[in-house]
């Protein structure tokens, strides 16, 4: 799974990155948050189908933690996206709706997976994503002029430890990467999204 987010991690995403370190102007971080909103805005979400799924001890523990944590960065995000105010005018929008859609309805599909382990797998993708996805929206709060709340997903190293105890059982550890790796590609592909987006702007 480390390797895996080494890999295939938003962090390596060069757009983002930008987005992150505050480099991009605020349109393209407001259509960021709209975006991440569509995809991750709305409850039940991944980490909540998960928690339905999910097995009693450690797995669920770590799932209950993480889902209560997301009400906060759910709550942000929309803080967020309700400043930025619309959509900023982009060429090709009706496209992006479309893709956007396809991208949520696959994310829902990971989430309420009923192979064990899948929507777990998919779940700490999450988790280990967000660090970066949250830079991002802080990027946007600040000017926007939004204090960021204090983040209470679990910390890296208590999701390292479920992940080192529930990957001792080989089925579940299959599971839980082709989880991981669906979930991160669809990431990959909001972010390739948004970059075109940026671009067709730069172009009007």
């Amino acid at each position: 799974m480390g390797a895996l987010i080494a890999s295939d991690g938003s962090a390596n995403h060069p757009y983002l990155q930008r987005l992150a370190r505050n480099e991009e102007p605020l349109r393209d971080l407001s259509d960021a948050a709209h975006h991440i909103c569509l995809l991750h805005g709305r409850h039940p979400g991944v980490i909540d189908h998960a928690l339905g799924h999910a097995r009693l001890g450690i797995e669920r523990d770590w799932l209950e933690a993480a889902a209560d944590a997301f009400v906060i960065e759910r709550a942000y995000l929309v803080r967020i996206v309700a400043a930025a105010g619309p959509l900023p005018s982009t060429p090709g929008h009706a496209e992006t709706e479309a893709a956007t859609a396809a991208q949520r309805h696959a994310v829902d599909m990971l989430a309420q997976s009923d192979r064990a382990g899948c929507a777990t797998g998919a779940s700490i993708a999450m988790a280990m994503d967000w660090a970066v996805i949250r830079e991002t929206l802080d990027a946007a709060a600040e000017r926007l002029g939004i204090a960021a709340p204090p983040s209470q997903l679990p910390l890296a190293e208590e999701t390292v430890t479920v992940v080192d105890t529930l990957v001792r059982e080989g089925s579940l550890e299959r599971a839980m990467l082709f989880g991981a790796q669906q979930l991160f590609a669809q990431h990959r592909g909001l972010w390739d999204l948004l970059e075109a987006r940026a671009s067709a702007r730069d172009k009007q």
